[in-house]
This record gives structure tokens, sequence and C-alpha cells, in this order.
């Protein structure tokens, strides 16, 4: 495939040159692949570089300075943020995707609802699938996760597998680390639940203000516009929900211990 079919913004020269795969695993790469270099918590992935080209990469994307081929005709492509060029580079070679993606967030109860929704779905006779902690379950295709919320290539995949079995209602589990991570950037969701929040996963977001608004990445940049919000209208975060959904133009299907509201805007 050539970078122009799926790379927007690089240079004139750089759109014909052909790739076989992308990666961001060093050790995954073959040859002619792309190595997204991306720095984690933990580890630089720029340290990688060397090693992902012993294996066979070809290009290489990074937020080193230099741009350009090397003396090896390796293809150094700059980026400011790898990581969120990764999703969109994702999404735009596994372009199919189903209508109806929904998100489910909170601290707790995202499986529980994911398998809720999956199940009456299925009695209504809906094709459909969940992704998340269990990893992808349906009828037509099953699939091990390590994680609750996959890395940004094999998401898109598997979108991508689920549309080509013409399944199109997708329940996704979408944790706080996947969303910070941008592994779900670039998928239209039609609408997005949030559970509940308490004080969780603090060793990674240091506070419990990040936990928050890495939650809120889902709604604030991710529910296309016109998407469903669904939550609990007593919860603390209900006001927050609530002003999000205004200036987005979201539509609020909120629920409490007395009655159902539906908001729309």
């Amino acid at each position: 495939m050539l970078l122009g079919k799926v790379f927007k913004n690089i240079k004139q020269e750089y759109k014909s040159v052909k790739f076989k795969n992308i990666r961001f695993n060093s050790r995954e790469c073959k040859l002619n692949d792309i190595f997204f270099s991306i720095n984690g918590s933990n580890l630089n992935g720029n340290n990688f570089i060397n090693d992902a080209i012993k294996n066979g990469a070809k290009i290489i994307i990074s937020n080193l300075k230099f741009e350009g081929f090397d003396k090896n005709k390796i293809l150094f492509i700059r980026s400011k943020d790898p990581r969120k060029l990764l999703a969109e580079v994702a999404n735009n070679l596994y372009v199919k995707k189903p209508k109806n993606i929904i998100a489910v967030t909170g601290t707790n109860g995202k499986t529980s609802i994911a398998n809720f929704y999956y199940q009456i779905l299925s009695l209504n006779n809906k094709k459909v699938a969940t992704i998340g902690t269990l990893g992808v379950i349906s009828k037509e295709f099953n699939l091990k996760t390590k994680n609750t919320s996959i890395d940004s290539i094999n998401i898109h995949k598997v979108l991508k597998k689920l549309k080509d079995l013409k399944i199109e209602n997708v329940i996704l589990e979408a944790s706080s680390h996947g969303l910070k991570q941008q592994r779900l950037n670039n998928i239209n969701f039609s609408t997005s639940i949030f559970t509940n929040l308490s004080r969780d996963h603090l060793d990674y977001h240091k506070s419990f203000k990040d936990y928050l608004n890495s939650k809120f990445i889902l709604f604030n940049k991710l529910l296309k516009k016109k998407g469903n919000i669904i939550f609990e209208d007593e919860i603390i975060q209900a006001n927050k929900l609530k002003n999000i959904s205004k200036k987005r133009n979201l539509k609020i299907y909120s629920f409490g211990s007395k009655k159902i509201v539906y908001s729309y805007n």
C-alpha cells in the first residue's frame, strides 16, 4: 500500500512510498513495515527504533527532529504525537466500521452493562458484538484480548472484521487508560454510557481530576454530534455531562430513582 493512501498530511515525495503493515511493537516488525515510536509511561519508543529496523521496518514515525531518508534508505517521518497519528492511520487503513458503536465508561459496571445491552439486542434478533474485559464476543466471531480497551491498530481491525460479518451493533468498554492513550480515537461513537466514578487507577492517573478528565474524553471528543449520552441523573458528574451535551448538541437519556428523563438539545 502507498503512504499517500493512509497518511493525509505528508510531503508529496513520500506519498508513493510503499509499506506492508503498521506496528508499534518493534518485535512484531517485518519487512517493509511502518514502526510508530510511541512513548509510554515507562518506555521510550525511540529506544526501540534500531530493533524495528533490524526486524525489517522501512518507515519510522517518531518525534525525532530528523525527517527524510537516512543513508540506509530508511524513511523517518516526524510527528509531534505518534500515538495520535497511529490511531488516524489505523482508521484510514481499516475504514469500514459498524453503524452503531456504543461505548460504556465508568469505574464499575462496564462489563455488566455491555453484556445486558448485548442480550437485549440479541433477543430482538439484532446482530451484535461486545468488546471489552472478556474479549470480543459475538455469535459470529470471538477473540481473547489482554486489555479492556485494545490497542489502536487491533480495535480498528476488529471493527472492520465485525462489519464484514454484517454486525452493525457493537458495545465497547472504554477504559480510562484506553481513552487517555488515544486507543479509541477516530471511532465514531453513536451512544456513550457513563456508569459511575470512584477513586481507582490513581497509580496511573496520579490524580482524581486526571482520571475524571480521561473518562470525559469519550463525551468531549469521541461521541459524534447529536449522539446520545446515557447516565444516572443523581450521580455527582451529572451536571458536567449535561453541560457537555449542551455544548456539543448531544441528546441526553438520564434516569433516577423516581423517573426516567429524556432531554433533547
